[in-house]
């Protein structure tokens, strides 16, 4: 009873200190608008229009979906391409972690920058160097045999998510101290025998980590699949064909809502198993020592399958560069730069649009997702663990759900948004804002967790407000992490494609569906001249923003893109 009397006093306490601060509130109060229009109004949009059936609330929908193997049988599919690429992903970004983090290995700069290469550059341009390599007029044609399927998508989202299991990695391997594994070599125990029960051990909860979230995005990618899926049918693409290929809103908001329960479910497990950090050494700091002179079968495989995987990185993009130079892919080999020309001349527009609204929304983003983190760590006030879960929750849902969504919740005006959006520009923008917050919020609560407490404290003991006190202090002291969030906006806004393709328009389009529809045209040769304009323009950004944060002085987080 006491315990519930303190409880009430504490959020009584926290209210009058809101109060008090009428900045602080408004901002909170706007927030909290924000995100119930923008996050959790378009999802129960798909879920409502799920549920509705000939004008009353039913589950008839789903009982029609999961009787029929025409909607089962991509729901299955789905599951098995995501445990495939999720197991071989996480191997891999597994090999490439210890490689850097546990091995003498040479190049290390060379192998990491090699291994999150496909992160700056839209998933699907993966697919495009498939088909270059080993489609019907492929480099290699027949090499590996039909790639429209199960084996072509298997092998292009390996190498587009497996640099997402590495970066987990390299951070759950750096938090294992080597004094662990020189201890025991001391010993006498083996390479093997420490592996075995020291770091696959504490590794763990990180390989699992690291594994739903491949299996996440593998669940949540449209861009291959739509390129690459042949007769291998997703529910991702399922879900876009139903709306705009056969007009039916309510089955396609159903398969949207089969695609989210897996995803939301595999994220919070993600999210729990990584808040135990059970691969945390309890020794002090862990050292940055590299274990050397390893036997050959640890050496052996490691740096086969780093170089293996690199090798075909490399191959991939490199056919990408090559295939754009080429006169007609297939036909006539001659190097030529019309290409570049053709692409100027009818993408010129998606360039533009790409950028002004990429540069619109980063800045947002970034501010709005440091001031939330700073909200949800610093502050404790009613409604804060909404703000947190609702902030996080387009990190869970896969893109196709949040298009579908948007285009339901902002079709027509409501009592929440009195406008129409679809059609505009604004809900392009809006859309990436609210999709690439949850990547700035986790840079800024990490950073923010760096600050000690006491150093705002003492600015609000000498009479500065929250607001004062997080633009003078605060902000200043999370500017790497900032960047570091821009950066990362920047690089998702420009390579956007599951969920804007439902909301762009005759009016404002983007260059990544500029590329998938040369390539659904067979347009190859002008596809991969566009892919890799995109890619210049992001590495570009990326130098620039590098640039200014080296010159700052300050380093940047090493899960950051821009390491």
């Amino acid at each position: 009873m006491k315990k519930f009397k303190f409880s009430n006093t504490t959020r009584v306490n926290d209210l009058r200190k809101m109060i008090g601060e009428p900045f602080l509130l408004l901002a909170i109060l706007v927030v909290l608008y924000l995100l119930i229009v923008f996050v959790i109004f378009p999802i129960f949009q798909v879920f409502k229009t799920s549920l509705s059936y000939e004008g009353a609330l039913s589950l008839q929908n789903y009982f029609d979906v999961l009787s029929r193997s025409y909607y089962i049988t991509p729901l299955i599919n789905s599951m098995v391409l995501g445990v495939i690429v999720g197991t071989i992903g996480t191997i891999v970004g597994f090999m490439f972690a210890y490689a850097i983090t546990r091995t003498p290995m040479k190049g290390k700069g060379v192998f990491r920058m090699i291994a999150t290469f496909p992160m700056v550059s839209p998933p699907f341009v993966v697919a495009l160097a498939c088909i270059l390599l080993f489609g019907r007029s492929g480099f290699f044609a027949g090499a590996i045999g039909n790639i429209y399927g199960l084996t072509g998508l298997v092998i292009v989202e390996v190498i587009a998510y497996s640099p997402t299991a590495f970066l987990a990695l390299v951070g759950v391997l750096h938090a294992i101290d080597p004094a662990l594994e020189e201890a025991a070599m001391d010993c006498g125990a083996s390479r093997l025998k420490i592996f075995r029960t020291i770091i696959f051990p504490l590794a763990t909860p990180g390989l699992v980590s690291a594994w739903l979230l491949v299996f996440i995005q593998s669940l949540a990618d449209f861009g291959n699949p739509m390129i690459l899926s042949g007769d291998f049918a997703v529910l991702s693409v399922q879900a876009y064909l139903q709306i705009t290929g056969m007009f039916d809103l309510a089955r396609g908001s159903t398969l949207a809502i089969l695609l989210l329960i897996p995803t939301v479910v595999a994220f919070y497990l993600q999210k729990y198993l990584l808040s135990k950090k059970s691969y945390v050494t309890v020794t002090g700091k862990p050292t940055s020592a590299t274990i050397k002179n390893l036997e050959w079968y640890i050496k052996a495989p490691v740096y086969a399958v780093c170089m293996f995987f690199a090798a075909v990185v490399l191959l991939f993009y490199g056919m990408v560069v090559w295939g754009s130079f080429q006169k007609l892919w297939g036909v006539d080999s001659t190097l030529t730069l019309r290409n570049y020309v053709q692409m100027w001349k009818m993408g010129k527009g998606y360039i533009v649009d790409s950028l002004v609204i990429s540069v619109i929304v980063t800045p947002i983003t970034g501010v709005l997702s440091m001031f939330i983190a700073y909200l949800t760590t610093r502050k404790q006030f009613p409604g804060r663990n909404f703000i947190e879960f609702s902030s996080m929750l387009t990190f869970a849902v896969p893109g196709t759900v949040v298009g579908i969504g948007y285009i339901l919740a902002f079709n027509t005006p409501s009592i929440l948004m009195p406008f129409t959006l679809t059609g505009t520009g604004f809900i392009i923008m809006i859309l990436l804002v609210f999709r690439n917050l949850p990547v700035g919020i986790r840079n800024g609560v990490a950073a923010i967790q760096q600050i000690d407490p006491s150093i705002e404290e003492a600015s609000i003991d000498l009479g500065a407000d929250s607001s004062l006190t997080f633009r003078k202090i605060t902000l200043p002291m999370i500017t790497p992490a900032f960047f570091s969030g821009l950066a990362n906006c920047f690089v998702r806004s420009m390579t956007a494609i599951s969920a804007i393709i439902f909301v762009v328009s005759g009016k404002w389009n983007l260059i990544t569906v500029a590329v998938l529809g040369f390539v659904d045209n067979s347009q190859y040769a002008q596809a991969a001249a566009m892919s890799l304009l995109l890619i210049a323009i992001v590495l570009i950004a990326l130098g620039l923003i590098k640039l200014f944060t080296d010159r700052m002085g300050r380093g940047m987080n090493s899960s950051s893109i821009l390491e």
